[in-house]
């Protein structure tokens, strides 16, 4: 069933603000940006292949200041680095991460053995089709290579964010190995996605997947960057993760009774129900701000971090995307509607999640944000506003 034509016209000078999104997936859009309707795009990397894409696309259209205010029409991408869970199985960790000792790459036995111990399910004795295929991914890198790499990123563009980063229970590698990759590759991609191809029987352990996450969130925590997640059929393991970084510094929270007496008492409330003591405590173990992107929980799931005395400053984004299946001609569904509302104002972010910049991704954030605002009983100009002052406060701070 069809959704209403939105008779209303779209409040695209309020600023709307992509959460998510891939565009250097397709370089070819990239020249578009300037002239989106969205007002700033929050662009990922999650590969090898686009690291140095997203930095190209930042030294051009990177906004270079806090002050909204202040930023021209080119000042239209917020970039974020990042290494994507479907990629962790490429990176190994060494005993020393410090160390600049060691090989570059692994290769021949070493590499075999690499991703016999970070692939599932596990191979002590590999077939003759599973040793090809082994070796036909590619030599895996040293983690803290890649750390070192986005420290100098995350440091060069100041308002930046680490992304996109996470856990993801269900995803298996794609074959490298199909044939059917050379003649169907559409070359306008940037190489190392899917690209259609046939996917193995493979996961990457999920204990492999941790420690890479961990390490990044850990890496935000220390530049005070914020962090873009990636989770599916992990949520309960993302939440324990981030409670690990942040366990031991909850804010505390005053009963009633407590803010009442000191009410009478004119006493002025603890600084620490805000955060730990005061603003400038310095680096904090755990991230400031983090977004759970297209999160595909339910609202039971999503509870768990309404605890006030979570630390982290904690954003939900949805796109039609991921979370309602592309269906953007299609009435939302109940289920949806449900997240939503489980979700505080305050906490709700939009995204597009697509791969290409333009006029593609102005609609896809147009129709999330109409959807959100009809179940959320705002007026669009209302959720407009709204929505732009989360992403604010997400990506700055």
């Amino acid at each position: 069933m069809a959704q209403d034509v939105p008779t209303e016209p779209f409040p695209w000078h309020f600023g709307v603000y992509d959460a998510h999104c891939h565009p250097t997936d397709t370089m070819s859009s990239i020249a578009s940006i300037p002239e989106m309707n969205a007002r700033v795009l929050t662009v990922m990397a999650t590969r090898s292949q686009d690291q140095d894409l997203v930095t190209s696309v930042a030294d051009k259209y990177a906004i270079k200041t806090a002050k909204p205010e202040t930023w021209g029409k080119d000042e239209c991408i917020l970039p974020s680095f990042g290494w994507h869970p479907w990629f962790s199985y490429q990176m190994f960790i060494e005993d020393n991460d410090n160390s600049s000792e060691g090989p570059k790459r692994l290769k021949g036995e070493d590499k075999i053995k690499h991703y016999q111990s970070v692939i599932q399910p596990s191979k002590d004795q590999l077939s003759e089709e599973d040793a090809q295929l082994f070796s036909a991914f590619p030599d895996p890198s040293p983690f803290h290579e890649f750390l070192s790499e986005a420290k100098t990123n995350l440091k060069k563009y100041p308002i930046s964010l680490v992304g996109e980063i996470g856990l993801d229970r269900s995803f298996r590698i794609p074959d490298p190995l199909d044939p059917e990759l050379k003649e169907q590759r559409d070359h306008g991609l940037t190489p190392g996605g899917r690209e259609g191809r046939r996917l193995s029987p493979f996961r990457v352990d999920l204990q492999h997947q941790k420690k890479i996450f961990k390490m990044q969130l850990q890496l935000a925590a220390e530049l005070g960057k914020a962090v873009s997640i990636h989770g599916v059929q992990a949520h309960g393991m993302v939440f324990d993760t981030l409670k690990e970084l942040y366990g031991g510094h909850e804010r505390k929270i005053l009963s009633k009774r407590e803010r009442k007496r000191l009410s009478a008492e004119n006493t002025q409330l603890p600084e620490a129900t805000k955060h730990e003591n005061g603003e400038n405590v310095g680096p904090q173990p755990y991230p400031p701000r983090v977004c759970l992107h297209s999160y595909s929980g339910n609202p039971s799931n999503f509870k768990q971090y309404t605890n006030p005395a979570i630390p982290i400053e904690i954003f939900a984004s949805f796109s039609t995307a991921v979370n309602l299946s592309d269906a953007m001609d299609e009435e939302t569904p109940k289920s949806f509607e449900n997240m939503i509302k489980a979700v505080p104002d305050h906490m709700l972010l939009v995204e597009s999640d697509l791969h290409t910049a333009g006029e593609a991704m102005d609609e896809r954030l147009e129709d999330i944000v109409r959807r959100v605002c009809k179940i959320k009983e705002w007026g669009l100009e209302e959720g407009v506003e709204k929505l732009g002052k989360n992403w604010i406060r997400f990506a700055l701070g």
